[in-house]
């Protein structure tokens, strides 16, 4: 049952990933983007085509009408013979395949401008920041909302509270801006910007350590963007709980505080807190976005913002809108199964379904 549970969501992200590059190649076509970004593509073909055919045709007059009767061809390889809502099918594929051409003015580390070469080396470096501040965000936020829990209505508690809502409503470059001022210029413990020092370090260890000493501040922003919300969810989810009937059960039966604590109040606690850190997910991908551009940070969401500013590269853009869009698919179906293993009552309650 678990396994036919988990293939009909994977069915269900599978769904809504396509629905959204669907939307996402309606408003290109619509808006004649598709026809430039195809275009583009050609005519960095042609000009790959041009020294080749230069070698074999001498004239100047025959060598323009060998590259406009390859561009007819390549119109037609591409579809631009026909309307954009008919090229819907072959253009959500493309994408799939990040099969997106060249960039106009983007490059890879390696010096490669193919949209899919820039877009996948980037994926990394996003990765590290996001799971490394939903890691100490979901360490530290469980810690203390517990502990919260137990002290309802005290002076730390409504302080805490107090200073989750102003953590909720600060944005994460104001965060940002505000920590590169204070540890990097009028403290100068960490590095104002970038991934490495320059020169960056030899591979190995001291590059790790390098490597980490950068990614401080980033990940401190994104931790402090989100940890006070997190804070009050999880103690609300466990002041909640522990007025539950089980837990006053317990208690009436003599088990020891420690033991209902872990047992029947976090244990069932666990799915909905877990839950409340996936899909903040979609929150922080968006903030990473400001976060990578304020400290140079190479990873999707600077490279987002180096496609959009200046010449619009619009093939990296949809790449990008498709690898964060794959990102909280796989985040959510990672929920799929913890919810499963934290929480053995989904399953008690399929094979009770099963049984009827």
């Amino acid at each position: 049952m678990f396994l036919r549970r988990l293939v009909i969501r994977a069915l269900t992200m599978l769904a809504v990933l396509v629905a959204v590059q669907i939307l996402v190649v309606v408003s290109l076509g619509a808006t004649g983007y598709s026809d430039r970004m195809l275009q583009a593509v050609i005519g960095e073909q042609l000009r790959g085509m041009r020294p080749g055919l230069a070698e074999t045709i001498r004239d100047p007059d025959e060598l323009e009408a060998a590259l406009a009767a390859q561009r007819i061809e390549l119109e037609q390889a591409y579809g631009l013979d026909r309307p954009w809502y008919a090229r819907i099918p072959s253009m959500v594929m493309r994408v799939f395949r990040l099969d997106l051409g060249e960039a106009h003015t983007l490059r890879s580390f390696s010096g490669s401008n193919r949209v899919a070469d820039i877009v996948l080396e980037r994926i990394p470096n996003t990765i590290i920041l996001l799971t490394t501040a939903m890691a100490i965000t979901a360490v530290v936020g469980i810690a203390v909302g517990t502990r919260l829990a137990g002290r309802a209505g005290s002076r730390i508690d409504r302080a805490v509270s107090y200073g989750s809502a102003v953590s909720y409503a600060l944005p994460a470059w104001w965060v940002g801006i505000l920590l590169i001022l204070v540890l990097a210029f009028r403290f100068p413990i960490f590095p104002s910007g970038g991934m490495y020092s320059a020169p960056p370090p030899p591979a190995g260890l001291p590059r790790f350590f390098d490597l980490l000493h950068h990614a401080a501040l980033p990940v401190l922003t994104l931790v402090l963007a989100s940890l006070g919300p997190y804070i009050y969810v999880v103690r609300t989810m466990t002041i909640t709980i522990a007025q539950g009937d089980h837990v006053l059960a317990a208690r009436a039966k003599g088990i020891p505080e420690r033991t209902i604590s872990r047992r029947h109040v976090l244990r069932v606690a666990a799915p909905p807190i877990v839950t409340g850190l996936i899909l903040g997910l979609a929150g922080t991908l968006g903030g990473s976005i400001l976060v990578e551009t304020v400290f140079g940070w190479q990873g999707m969401g600077r490279l987002y913002y180096e496609a959009i500013a200046g010449t619009p590269d619009e093939m990296v853009i949809v790449a990008l809108t498709f690898m964060f869009t794959l990102l909280y698919v796989g985040a959510r179906m990672i929920l799929e199964v913890l919810y499963v293993l934290l929480d053995p009552r989904v399953e008690a309650g399929e094979r009770a379904e099963a049984v009827r």
